[in-house]
């Protein structure tokens, strides 16, 4: 069921399947701000990543001597979530563990979703809780896609501006989508030139704590959006170069396997651990 809410400023429209959102709009403007899912390019909006971010080696990894298997992003994007609470300009919505979740990810858990709207800005919240009479071992990410253009601009107007960053490292994913080299990475006057050609080798993945923040603009009109995501360790950025009108700007706690991973999970790259009853919770923002 889509649920919808909105201030004086902005409003916003969430799918209890996925807890996903797939609309938002500036009040005093006609255009969507979030891409439509159409299947002819993606046919996702905003999907929660959980338990695991990217894609496993061989789409299988190894806990206390079983196997288990499990497709790129794990399957909270493909879930009902139940709505708990409702507000004029605020969500929440949870997603327990279940005896099919148990099947594919050996843990007891809650995840929380909330959508809250500020002003211009929307924050979403992310609450993972462990039930498991042990540790849990997760990740999780955002995976919002954005109209590119957004109105009248050309999608080459268009570029990703960062505060005080001037160099990072980029990350590599294979065609399997899997972590296999890196390299340093030149950002002029905090800024990248969007085109098609940008992603042909998939997305842009950071591994980098200074980076805490992207905005999506462009040099023909004052249309901006901008992600906050202070302390998330990983940032995807991608749109599929086949010419997509669509770009991610993707926030994580988690990354996809390396090449070489040896498919244990209390070993995966950016995997985060929690002790029983333990809580986990971040939140990052959008800005229209």
């Amino acid at each position: 069921m889509n649920y919808e809410i909105k201030n004086s400023f902005i409003s916003a429209k969430i799918d209890s399947f996925g807890a996903q959102l797939n609309s938002l709009k500036n009040n005093n403007q006609s255009f969507e701000y979030m891409w439509q899912a159409d299947p002819r390019y993606w046919n996702r909006h905003a999907p929660i990543l959980f338990p695991i971010v990217g894609r496993l080696k061989n789409d299988e990894y190894f806990y206390q001597g079983n196997k288990y298997n499990m497709t790129q992003h794990g399957f909270a994007r493909d879930c009902e979530f139940e709505l708990i609470r409702k507000d004029e300009d605020y969500l929440n919505f949870r997603l327990k563990s279940s005896d099919k979740s148990l099947e594919i990810y050996p843990f007891l858990f809650d995840l929380d979703i909330s959508y809250e709207l500020i002003e211009n800005k929307l924050v979403i919240s992310y609450e993972v809780k462990n039930k498991t009479d042990g540790k849990m071992l997760f990740s999780i990410g955002a995976h919002p896609a954005f109209n590119w253009p957004l109105a009248n601009e050309e999608k080459n107007d268009c570029f990703f501006e960062f505060e005080n960053i001037k160099d990072t490292k980029r990350y590599f994913l294979n065609d399997k989508g899997l972590v296999y080299e890196s390299t340093d990475l030149e950002i002029k006057d905090n800024k990248i030139a969007l085109n098609e050609e940008l992603f042909k080798d998939d997305a842009l993945v950071f591994n980098d704590l200074n980076i805490k923040q992207v905005a999506f603009k462009n040099s023909k009109n004052k249309n901006y959006i901008k992600l906050q995501f202070e302390k998330f360790p990983y940032l995807g950025l991608w749109s599929k170069s086949s010419g997509a009108p669509f770009l991610c700007i993707e926030p994580w706690f988690g990354v996809a396997d390396e090449e070489d991973s040896s498919q244990k999970l209390e070993e995966k790259k950016g995997i985060i651990t929690l002790e029983k009853d333990e809580i986990f919770s971040c939140f990052y923002s959008i800005e229209i």
